[in-house]
C-alpha cells in the first residue's frame, strides 16, 4: 500500500474519531440539559459532570468552585490529594486576576502549578465559577476544543443552579410578602376602631407598624357601666405568627374580661392559654389596667412590659407592679396587683418598646428624657400628646427608628 493511501486512511480515521467525539459531547450536553429540565438535584448534576470529565474526557483531577456571595465554595472535586477549605480559598485569591482559559503548567505559584488549566465560567459578565483541571492528557490539536467544551458544560450547570436559586429566592420573597399582607390584615382587625374622647376618660392611640409587622396589640374594653379595662402588649417574633398570637390573646382577653374582674385570675388564664398554644416557645409582655370611674381606683398588672407612666398632680410614677412575662412558664411565679387613685387630669402613657429602643437594645431615649417629654406635653389633647412625643423621638433617631412596631396608648382621666 502506498504512503498516499495510508495518509488518506489515517485522515479518515482521525475524522471519524473527531466526529464521534463531537457526537459524544452533544450527547453529554443533551443529558445534562434533560437532567436540568427534570429539576434534578445539584448532586446529580455534579455526578454527571464528574462522569463526563473523568470517563469520557479522561481528566484525572478537577476542582469546581462556585461563587457564593464574596467567596467560593468547592462544589465537586476528584483526583489528587484533597485540600482543606483554607487552601482552596488561598487558591481562589491567587487566581483573582485570571479572566480567561489559562495554562497553569509553568505557573510559579505552588498553589497553582499542581493543576494544568484554569477555566472560568461567566454569565452576563458576572464571574460565577471556575474549574481547575489536572492530569489531562489530550492531543494538542483537540485541547482548545476540549477546554471550550468543558467551559460550556460547566456554564450550563452553574447558570441553571444560579437560576434555580434565584427562583427559590423570588418564591420565598413572594411568600413573605403574602405573609406580611396577611399579618397587616390581622393586625388591623385587632386595633379598636374608635376610642372615647369625652365622658370620664379621653383615650388616644398611635400605631406605626414596621414593614415586618411585629406583635404589638392594644385594646380598650368597656366592662361595666362605670368600668373599663385596657391592655397594651407585645409578642415575641414578627409576621403572621405574631399577629395570630395576638389575635388569640385578644379573643381570650375579651372573653374573660366580660365575666371576670379579678386581674390575677385573668392574667393566670391568659398565661395558660399562651403556654398551651405556643408550647412555651413564644412569650408576651403585657399591661392590664382596670379603672373604676366611681371609686377612681386603678388596678393594674404589669407582666414584663415597659412600665406605663402615670402623671398625677405634676408627679410621674412608673407602673411596675405585676409579674413576669406571660407564655414563658406553665405557672406564673406570683402576681402583685398595683393600685392607684387617679385624680382628675391624671394621664397614663402606655407604649411598646419600639418607641424607646431597637430590637438589639439600642436605646433611643432614656426614662428621664421620656418623663421630660411627657411633662412638657401632658396638658395637650391625648392625640396631640402622642404625636408630639413620637415626633420628638423620631427627629432625634430617624435613621434607626424603623426596625420595630411602635404603639402608644394614652389615657386621661377627667
Amino acid at each position: 500500500m502506498s504512503k498516499k493511501s495510508t495518509s488518506v486512511i489515517n485522515d479518515e480515521s482521525d475524522l471519524i474519531q473527531l466526529l464521534l467525539k463531537r457526537q459524544a459531547e452533544l450527547n453529554s450536553l443533551l443529558e445534562i440539559t434533560q437532567a436540568i429540565n427534570k429539576n434534578s438535584a445539584s448532586s446529580v448534576l455534579f455526578e454527571m459532570l464528574e462522569l463526563i470529565l473523568n470517563v469520557h474526557l479522561k481528566i484525572g483531577k478537577i476542582r469546581l468552585l462556585i461563587r457564593e456571595g464574596e467567596h467560593f465554595y468547592c462544589a465537586t472535586r476528584f483526583g489528587g490529594e484533597f485540600e482543606n477549605a483554607k487552601i482552596l480559598q488561598q487558591t481562589c485569591q491567587a487566581l483573582d486576576n485570571f479572566k480567561e482559559i489559562t495554562s497553569l503548567k509553568s505557573n510559579s505559584d505552588p498553589l497553582l502549578n499542581k493543576y494544568e488549566y484554569f477555566v472560568p465560567v461567566f454569565h452576563k459578565d458576572e464571574f460565577l465559577a471556575f474549574v481547575l483541571i489536572g492530569d489531562f492528557d489530550t492531543g494538542q490539536q483537540l485541547l482548545s476544543n476540549d477546554l471550550n467544551f468543558i467551559q460550556t458544560l460547566i456554564n450550563v450547570i452553574v447558570v441553571a443552579l444560579e437560576n434555580k436559586k434565584l427562583f427559590k429566592e423570588r418564591v420565598e420573597r413572594e411568600r413573605l410578602q403574602r405573609d406580611m399582607e396577611l399579618a397587616v390584615e390581622v393586625q388591623g382587625m385587632l386595633i379598636p376602631r374608635s376610642l372615647p374622647k369625652k365622658g370620664a376618660v379621653e383615650v388616644g392611640a398611635t400605631y406605626l407598624p414596621n414593614e415586618n409587622i411585629g406583635g404589638d396589640y392594644f385594646d380598650f374594653i368597656k366592662t361595666g357601666p362605670n368600668e373599663f379595662l385596657w391592655c397594651i402588649a407585645d409578642a415575641s417574633g414578627k409576621g403572621v405568627s405574631a399577629a395570630l398570637l395576638m389575635a388569640n390573646l385578644q379573643a381570650s382577653l375579651r372573653a374573660w374580661a366580660s365575666v371576670e374582674s379579678d386581674l390575677v385570675k385573668v392574667t393566670k388564664r391568659l398565661n395558660e392559654i399562651v403556654v398551651s398554644n405556643t408550647n412555651g416557645e413564644r412569650f408576651i409582655t403585657l399591661f392590664l389596667g382596670l379603672y373604676n370611674e366611681s371609686s377612681r381606683e386603678l388596678q393594674y398588672v404589669n407582666a414584663g412590659h415597659n412600665p406605663p407612666l402615670l402623671v398625677r398632680d405634676g408627679e410621674v410614677k412608673f407602673l411596675k407592679d405585676g409579674t413576669t412575662i406571660i407564655g414563658a412558664f406553665d405557672a406564673l411565679p406570683g402576681i402583685c396587683v398595683g393600685r392607684e387613685i387617679l385624680t382628675p387630669g391624671s394621664v397614663i402613657f402606655n407604649y411598646t418598646d419600639g418607641l424607646v429602643e431597637s430590637p438589639n437594645e439600642e436605646v433611643y431615649i432614656s426614662d428621664e428624657e421620656l418623663v421630660g417629654h411627657l411633662l412638657q406635653n401632658k396638658d395637650l389633647p391625648v392625640d396631640s400628646l402622642n404625636e408630639n412625643i413620637l415626633r420628638d423621638i423620631q427627629s432625634a433617631n430617624n435613621a434607626v427608628m424603623n426596625s420595630d412596631d411602635i404603639t402608644i396608648l394614652t389615657i386621661r382621666v377627667l
